[in-house]
């Protein structure tokens, strides 16, 4: 086979219609970036409402607990957007199917 027969071959591959298979599984990678584009932007909201908490006691402050509470609000981000979030995950899995047709 020659370099051109190749190209031609890859090239044909490439165009291929992909079928069922391709759209289910593009579909479920835009949810899954969707989801977590959703769970960062519920990240910050929370951040911001638990940055003026105190914590008192004996046990209670210092670099351990910063970094602990970070860790926390980024697990009940995942939750929150995993169980339906701000519904902001919706549109922009809209988005990104329809910006995906377009450069196809």
């Amino acid at each position: 086979m020659s370099t051109a027969d190749l190209q031609l071959s890859a090239a044909l591959t490439a165009t291929k219609p992909q079928g069922i298979l391709g759209t289910a599984k593009d579909a479920s990678q835009a949810a899954k970036a969707a989801e977590d584009f959703e769970a960062v932007f519920i990240n910050e909201f929370m951040g911001a409402m638990f940055e003026g908490i105190k914590t008192d006691g004996p046990f209670g402050g210092g670099p351990g607990e910063a970094i602990f509470r970070s860790l926390m609000i980024d697990q009940y981000s995942k939750a929150v957007a995993k169980q339906g979030g701000f519904g902001l995950a919706t549109a922009v899995k809209k988005e990104l199917l329809h910006a995906q047709e377009n450069t196809r």
